[in-house]
């Protein structure tokens, strides 16, 4: 069994499909499709059922991918313990980050980062944050940014930052001169919220629900400046973070603080509790200002 086979095994299984992971991992199908045959053959067991129109694991395949997971962090880990055991300050850090926050924070981050350890790479994932914690989970990741709360038993937690929600509509819209608005005075509209995938979806329709209404969805995008684009269409109105303004363009799109509000978007830093922190990544924590006390 050969190590490249588990990983085209892998890259297959992450995109459910052999096209995708072919143009991911810059394999042909062929090769990918005689990867995994291979190791069919070594295992004597079917890894995917071929039968349905999407590609899905077999019970196999799944006991496969996760001690592939396993094996493939475990060896990751390699290089970087060989390289603190030689004293050097390189390597890479995989951090998962949804899209907004990516935008918002990472630049800074990763500038900062670069001028004292240029030999270190920050590598990001973009997902939705509620599959940002099962990458980190999985280790897969080696630390993410989420929406809190999340679950303290599985995650080492630190704060991160903390920005107040408001309403982002049409310049035109009756409310965009308000000096504020109550959550009940939006009973009415039509919400562009972000994707199921993100914990702002829910966090919204929760609030909503709490004023004793569900909010009437007109669209769902996974990418926070075209909600703000139908936004400034007319299409709906949206509550973001404050901190969206700065960096969004549309001169017709106004902002209104919510009445009272208690909503607020907090950030933290999340890594797997138990797993190894390497050299890159504790400075890297050290450097959001979070001294770690991890046992290792």
């Amino acid at each position: 069994m050969e190590l490249r086979d588990i990983h085209s095994f892998m890259e297959v299984a992450n995109h459910n499909s052999f096209t995708k992971a072919a143009a991911h991992s810059y394999l042909t199908q062929p090769s990918l499709s005689k990867a995994i045959k291979k190791l069919e053959e070594e295992l004597h067991v079917e890894l995917f059922d071929r039968s349905t129109r999407h590609l899905r694991l077999t019970d196999a395949g799944r006991i496969v991918y996760q001690q592939g997971q396993k094996a493939l962090v475990a060896l990751s880990e390699l290089d970087v313990l060989l390289d603190e055991l030689k004293d050097i300050t390189a390597g890479e850090i995989k951090i998962g980050i949804p899209p907004l926050i990516g935008t918002l924070f990472f630049p800074d981050i990763a500038r900062r980062f670069n001028q004292k350890y240029p030999k270190i790479s920050l590598e990001l994932v973009e997902l939705g944050a509620k599959l940002i914690g099962e990458l980190v989970e999985d280790g897969l990741v080696d630390l993410g940014i989420v929406v809190m709360p999340t679950n303290e038993k599985k995650f080492n937690i630190y704060p991160f930052i903390q920005d107040e929600f408001v309403l982002y509509l049409h310049e035109d819209h009756p409310l965009a001169y308000k000096h504020s608005v109550s959550l009940n005075q939006l009973q009415d509209e039509k919400f562009i919220l972000f994707s199921k995938d993100f914990a702002l979806h829910d966090y919204v329709i929760r609030a909503c629900e709490a004023k004793g209404f569900s909010p009437a969805i007109s669209y769902q995008s996974s990418q926070w400046d075209l909600i703000v684009e139908l936004v400034s269409s007319k299409l709906g109105i949206a509550l973001l973070p404050k901190s969206i303004y700065e960096k969004q363009t549309n001169s017709n799109v106004k902002i209104v603080p919510i009445e009272n509000s208690t909503l607020l978007w907090k950030l933290g830093i999340i890594t797997k509790k138990g797993a190894y922190h390497s050299f890159a990544l504790k400075e890297l924590l050290k450097m959001q200002g979070k001294e770690i006390d991890i046992k290792e």
